[in-house]
């Protein structure tokens, strides 16, 4: 069965966007393991997540970036790979290699995950991650730690009405500065 995973950029104080939604905060060193880290998510992954609001901004600038900038490290497979966007408002897709999914979220991810092929890539936002957190539908959290904090935010575990536990995977500080936590739900 196909995992589902999420790459989340956020604070070292748990905010994955500003109170207005930006992304402002973020640091922008890469340096070449990171970029390989980045590159093994979407290689490993033939599907990405998005809900709407974040498809909406995201889609657009990497397939802008894709066609203006071949040479970019991972736009290119971005802009290529299906996308799935959840949505309650839209009714057809205006993006290329995406499909829309407008019904049930726990029933929707999981026929995504029956389905053949790599696993599938979560990119946000903060509502729709939350949800999936919320019902339990994350398999692996690749937490991406800038080394910025904000005074407040939008955060991403502030849904859970119990504790989550996590089994850690993994801790790596690259050399540009951003920390990756990756864990997977602790199974008692």
């Amino acid at each position: 069965m196909r995992k589902v995973k999420l790459q989340m950029q956020m604070t070292i104080n748990g905010f994955v966007g500003g109170t207005n939604g930006k992304s402002d905060w973020m640091t922008w060193n890469p340096d070449t393991e990171f970029i390989e880290f980045l590159n093994s998510l979407l290689d490993t992954s033939d599907t990405l997540l998005l809900g709407r609001k974040t498809a909406e901004s995201i889609i657009k600038y990497w397939e802008g970036e894709a066609s203006q900038n071949p040479s970019h490290p991972f736009a290119k497979k971005i802009a290529d790979i299906s996308k799935v966007v959840f949505t309650k408002t839209l009714e057809q897709s205006v993006w290329n290699n995406t499909a829309l999914a407008k019904g049930d979220l726990t029933e929707e991810v999981a026929n995504l995950k029956k389905q053949s092929g790599k696993d599938i890539l979560v990119f946000g936002g903060a509502g729709f991650v939350s949800s999936l957190i919320k019902n339990g539908l994350i398999d692996e959290y690749h937490l991406i730690i800038n080394p910025t904090a904000m005074g407040e935010g939008m955060t991403i575990f502030n849904s859970l009405d119990s504790i989550q536990k996590f089994t850690p995977m993994q801790s790596r500080l690259y050399p540009g500065g951003k920390t990756v936590l990756s864990f997977k739900p602790k199974i008692d």
